[in-house]
């Protein structure tokens, strides 16, 4: 079954309150710097506010393999603006100075993380209060330097699986992997769908055959029709370019504001404003 997280973790005790409250927990999903640092630090705090559960926070890349045309477009506008990794980092550790308690992970390729230093890099977020890292790159065969640096700074190493991925790669993301599973709900790249996928229900019980770690499900989640439907077999949910293509209708001076607004819409909890 899974590894065990660590003993302090942020992301199992916020994921475990959600399932003592019966709601589905909600990670947003930004990239740092976009569309400017400032906007994007306004937009974290508006949506705990609203009460989101945590966040996916993206490190710009120029080079993704499972990015969509949104999310894509928010990396080449943060560096662009000269987002760096380290920016990244110092992100969080301004938003846990200022008292946010929710669990913030880093979504970024394997590349910038070894030039930045892996060691140096799992230290200094584990400094700065970032609470686990998701390599959308790094084969979980090849992923021993990294998960120990991990465990040693109590960090959770968040895995993805895909409903192409083999029971035996299931078996090793439920040995190795720390936080939640990330279960990318369909074949492809990031974007906002129409309808949750065909066998999805079908797809996350197999999951479950091999690990007792959260399942959050992302990519395509648009609506809190979604949500809702995903809630029958899930833990909570990332939802990214639905969110982002819905705040770049609005100026940027309303975006905090406007992603809070999506926040109340997922939960079900008010209409989405017309932009």
């Amino acid at each position: 079954m899974s590894a065990k997280s660590p003993a302090a973790s942020r992301i199992v005790d916020q994921l475990s309150a959600c399932r003592r409250e019966g709601c589905t927990a909600l990670l947003p999903f930004v990239t740092a710097g976009y569309p400017t640092m400032e906007t994007c630090e306004a937009t974290i705090r508006a949506m705990v506010e609203a009460g989101a559960d945590g966040f996916e926070i993206g490190i710009p890349f120029s080079d993704p393999i499972a990015d969509g045309a949104t999310v894509q477009h928010t990396s080449h506008v943060a560096l662009t603006n000269g987002t760096r990794l380290s920016d990244c980092i110092a992100l969080v550790a301004r938003l846990r100075a200022d008292g946010i308690t929710v669990p913030m992970m880093l979504m970024g390729y394997f590349n910038p993380v070894v030039k930045y230093g892996v060691e140096r890099y799992v230290a200094d977020c584990a400094e700065a209060g970032v609470d686990g890292f998701i390599v959308p790159d790094l084969p979980i065969e090849e992923s021993d330097r990294l998960l120990s640096i991990c465990r040693e700074h109590g960090r959770d190493l968040i895995f993805m699986v895909a409903p192409t991925s083999t029971e035996h790669r299931m078996t090793l993301v439920g040995e190795r992997g720390s936080g939640f599973v990330y279960c990318v709900s369909l074949t492809g790249v990031t974007g906002a769908r129409e309808n949750v996928e065909a066998g999805l229900g079908a797809y996350l019980d197999r999951i479950r055959k091999h690990t007792d770690l959260p399942l959050i499900v992302g990519f395509g989640i648009s609506t809190p029709e979604h949500v809702n439907e995903i809630a029958r077999h899930a833990d909570g949910v990332i939802v990214a370019s639905a969110m982002i293509n819905y705040l770049n209708t609005l100026p940027e001076s309303d975006q905090p504001r406007g992603a809070a607004d999506f926040v109340h819409y997922l939960r079900g909890e008010a209409d989405l404003p017309s932009a």
